[in-house]
């Protein structure tokens, strides 16, 4: 009965749609009714208004309903959506102040005389209405109204007129700041939590342990990681475009031809595309670029890019007036006056110690004020112009509670839709193909290529997204990342928009195109570049690093990059490792070899014992390297027999857990029908039972009789690859980390022979000084020994003294006892702190810089430039971690 509620679930929701019902009521309202109608269903006929739910009672689903719509208001995590009426904001600025059409004319004049040069400047300009709007309908539509009539006027053929002016319009779905990426990161990291428990979950079946190594986990995304992640597959998507328009207008000439200018190639054209072209440029480069150099979030690039739009609205509608130009100056200036006072000084209004300080200060708020009254003058342009402000206002709060409406709504029908084993179901479907993840995520593309004829980008993001992303995120063979993910749906989605005959992008071209313009020439157009964009989600789906690479290049360039230490870049770390020490021609396994030959009796034994203790980690580095690489081609050698048999007993034992779920929530329903009026239902239930029983039973006789013996041998070559990295890790951590230590208390004996007067010393002020003054002196040399490395048994004994010194009655033979005992601790370190100095410190420093990149490198706070970009290469390529599960 699940599975026909689940069925009237969608129904209702079809039916509330088809019939032209708000999308934001007919999801929440088709949820609430089913929820209440099988409710109702289960009183009537069984006694209990639980027995048709998947599991929980009604009242605990329409909770579940309002927790959800909660939560995408009041989730601080979730603040990204805060960018969605920022961006939109920017987007309509811009079209309604005519930006757009000036960019579009001026590119067409530019690029005219290339044959296919008006189409080329169509998808120039659509790229760039992309990054500035993000939102498709109404990028097709200024297209249309705008490119349309001049192709048509220029004797370009319609179907290819058409088809660039939608493909074009398109690319906002995926060239950032889109709001699709916005929604879909949202949606996507509360994907991947479930993803992480869900592979948790399968780890803890597979293994038999209750915790699963970090470095299996499940990484989510953001906005920002989108943002990144989207923009090399939406200019591939902008570069095919182009050359198949300059393609096809080499082979056909008719179709596309060039344009020649009839005016001058002369100064005021160069004004004109320079006014046309550059602040458009400069805006999308303040948006993109603060996010991508980590100076600004999601939010805050979305702030930048509404204040820019308003500035280049205020001198575009005012275009021919006297000082159309004022605010815009006064902005740009307040914007070098805050560099400068960001880059000279403390802006930190709390610390202020200095006059200097104030100084900047000062300047920083000269230049904030002088840019608040430039962005309220164009303001008030903006508003008293065409009552400008007053309509993009409008059309933004339109948009946004348009988005968060169904955002909402979607929330309510989710949780209706896992009430009836919706998701339990999908997860069962998609585990049950055969061929792995690439089916599932074949499957899962389809349905929403063709999801994407019928509903908006937000309804899928909302509504499918949240349902299928974790069973695919969770899937260890492929071990996807979230960005990728939601890039390629994002590539998808944007294809289905063009095809023929639902897709939305025609049906925003055809309100606006000519009746000249026939529908038949428009599917025509779009075909090419359906094609086209298929080829581009083939090309990112077979090469992950277009979409990976930069925004791990950002994250581990970034100040907040994570750890050498990080769990994540292990494999990747030692592979660099492994290459640098194979490429520096022998320079650090000589800097090994020599550092092995130092004369290191000199120092206490505890720390002789320990240096040449890491010496010999160090000596063995190369062999545990050795070793890592002959223990993974054991694994990589046994792995294709291992794999079929490992994927069959997995799925036999998927299916018997998925079976056994559903026994364990049909035991609960037995529990609670203990009335007479649901005997029934008990029998109903009992026999439903135990026919999932027996095919628990069936299903663990298809396991193979040796599959024991086949999983504990490969299980064995698996535990020898870990244990040899581990092996590696701490031998490798042990060549740096002693000697450094070592090197830093020989470092420091020009602050430790600094102290020894003022040590000496204390023994008068202990003697004749009150002991609250003695007391504060001892504190004061503790203090100063404090950074000194190595001197920490100098300190322990004088704060023995110190704490004797403190009682009421102090017994000053102990107190003296103490502070000889700190002398003589003193005169130790000297002797060989002087001797140690001047032969091994040297030597060391050189050992150190010679394997600081390699074995020292998870030794460092944080990754060098080179060893981050190796890594984004190396992680930006998801590997198969299925073995381990």
């Amino acid at each position: 009965m699940e599975l026909f509620f689940l069925i009237i679930l969608m129904v209702f929701m079809a039916l509330a749609l088809g019939s032209g019902f708000p999308v934001a009521m007919a999801l929440p309202g088709a949820a609430i009714l089913t929820i209440l109608l099988a409710g109702v269903s289960g009183y009537l006929f069984t006694g209990d208004v639980a027995a048709y739910f998947h599991s929980g009672t009604p009242q605990q689903w329409l909770s579940a309903g309002v927790t959800n719509l909660r939560s995408v208001y009041w989730v601080p995590q979730r603040d990204t959506l805060i960018a969605v009426p920022l961006f939109i904001f920017m987007g309509i600025m811009l079209q309604k102040s005519m930006v757009a059409e000036d960019l579009l004319v001026a590119m067409a004049q530019l690029f005219g005389p290339v044959p296919g040069g008006l189409g080329i400047s169509v998808v120039f300009v659509g790229a760039l209405l992309a990054a500035t709007t993000g939102i498709v309908g109404a990028t097709v539509v200024a297209m249309g109204l705008i490119s349309l009539p001049a192709m048509l006027r220029n004797n370009y053929s319609p179907s290819l007129a058409t088809g660039t002016i939608a493909a074009s319009g398109t690319l906002g779905q995926i060239i950032p700041p889109s709001i699709v990426l916005i929604i879909l990161a949202d949606q996507l990291s509360s994907a991947t939590d479930q993803a992480g428990n869900l592979r948790r979950l399968l780890y803890k079946h597979a293994t038999g342990e209750f915790s699963m190594p970090s470095v299996f986990d499940v990484v989510s995304t953001s906005a920002g990681e989108m943002f990144l992640g989207a923009l090399v597959p939406g200019l591939l998507l902008v570069v095919l475009y182009m050359a198949f328009i300059l393609i096809y207008a080499l082979i056909r000439p008719k179709a596309a031809p060039a344009i020649h200018r009839e005016g001058k190639f002369d100064g005021a054209f160069a004004k004109k595309i320079f006014l046309a072209l550059v602040p458009p440029l400069t805006l999308i480069f303040m948006v993109l670029g603060s996010i991508i150099a980590g100076v600004a979030t999601v939010n805050q690039a979305g702030a930048i890019g509404s204040a820019g739009a308003m500035v280049m609205a205020g001198y575009r509608l005012t275009e021919g007036r006297k000082g159309r130009f004022y605010p815009t100056i006064l902005g740009l200036v307040s914007l070098a006056i805050l560099f400068y006072a960001v880059q000279n000084y403390s802006m930190n209004i709390k610390v202020i110690r200095s006059q200097t300080d104030a100084i900047g200060i000062v300047i920083g708020l000269i230049g904030a004020a002088g840019l608040i009254v430039a962005l309220v003058w164009s303001g008030i342009r903006v508003l008293r112009i065409n009552n400008t402000m007053h309509i993009v206002m409008v059309e933004t709060a339109k948009t946004t509670a348009l988005v968060f409406v169904i955002l909402m709504g979607a929330a309510i029908l989710t949780a209706a839709f896992r009430a009836f084993g919706g998701e339990f179901l999908v997860h069962n479907f998609l585990d049950s193909l055969p061929g792995g993840f690439w089916t599932k995520f074949t499957v899962v593309m389809g349905v929403i290529f063709i999801l994407g004829f019928f509903i908006d980008f937000i309804e899928i993001s909302v509504v499918v997204v949240p349902i299928v992303a974790p069973i695919l995120l969770s899937d260890p063979s492929a071990n996807i990342t979230a960005v990728w993910l939601g890039v390629m749906i994002g590539l998808n989605m944007q294809t289905s928009f063009l095809t023929p005959p639902f897709g939305f992008a025609l049906f925003y071209l055809r309100g606006v195109a000519p009746a000249v313009v026939k529908t038949i020439d428009m599917y025509k157009g779009v075909i090419p570049f359906i094609l086209l964009q298929l080829i581009a989600l083939g090309i990112v789906a077979l090469n992950p690093p277009l979409v990976n690479y930069l925004p791990n290049r950002v994250k581990y360039l970034s100040v907040v990059s994570p750890p050498p230490r990080n769990p994540q870049l292990q494999v990747c770390l030692e592979k660099y490792v492994r290459d640098k020490i194979g490429q520096d021609g022998g320079a650090t396994l000589a800097a090994i070899r020599a550092v092995g030959e130092i004369d290191i009796s000199i120092l206490p034994k505890r720390m002789a014992r320990d240096l040449s203790q890491s010496f010999a980690a160090a000596s063995s580095v190369s062999a545990k390297l050795d070793a890592i690489e002959k223990a993974h081609a054991a694994v990589v050698a046994a792995a294709p027999a291992y794999r079929p048999v490992l994927s069959h007993v997995r799925r036999l034992q998927k299916q018997m857990f998925a079976l056994e779920e559903q026994i364990k929530l049909i035991k609960q329903k037995e529990d609670r029908s203990l009335d007479a009026v649901s005997d029934t239902l008990k029998v109903t239930l009992e026999t439903r039972r135990k026919g999932l029983e027996a095919q628990v039973e069936a299903l663990k006789a298809q396991i193979p009789p040796d599959w024991g013996k086949i999983h504990k041998d490969f299980a064995a070559l698996m535990k020898a690859e870990t244990d040899s990295r581990n092996a590696y890790r701490m031998a490798a951590d042990k060549s740096y980390q002693g000697p450094e230590k070592v090197f830093q208390i020989l470092s420091s004996n020009t602050a430790f022979a600094a102290l020894e007067d003022e040590l000496r010393g204390l023994e008068t002020v202990i003697r004749t000084a009150e002991p609250a003054k003695a007391v504060e002196a001892i504190k004061a040399l503790e203090h100063k020994l404090s950074p000194v490395a190595g001197a920490g048994d100098v300190k322990s004994a004088l704060g023995s003294a110190r704490r004797e010194l403190k009682r009421k009655k102090p017994n000053m033979e102990k107190v003296m006892k103490y502070y000889d005992k700190a002398v003589a601790a003193y005169d130790a370190q000297k002797v060989w702190r002087t001797g140690a100095g001047t032969t091994i410190a040297p030597k060391l420093k050189t050992y150190l810089d010679a394997i600081r990149p390699t074995l020292g490198a998870r030794s460092q706070r944080h990754l060098t430039r080179e060893q981050a970009l190796s890594l984004a290469a190396c992680t930006a390529r998801p590997n198969d971690i299925s073995l381990h599960f």
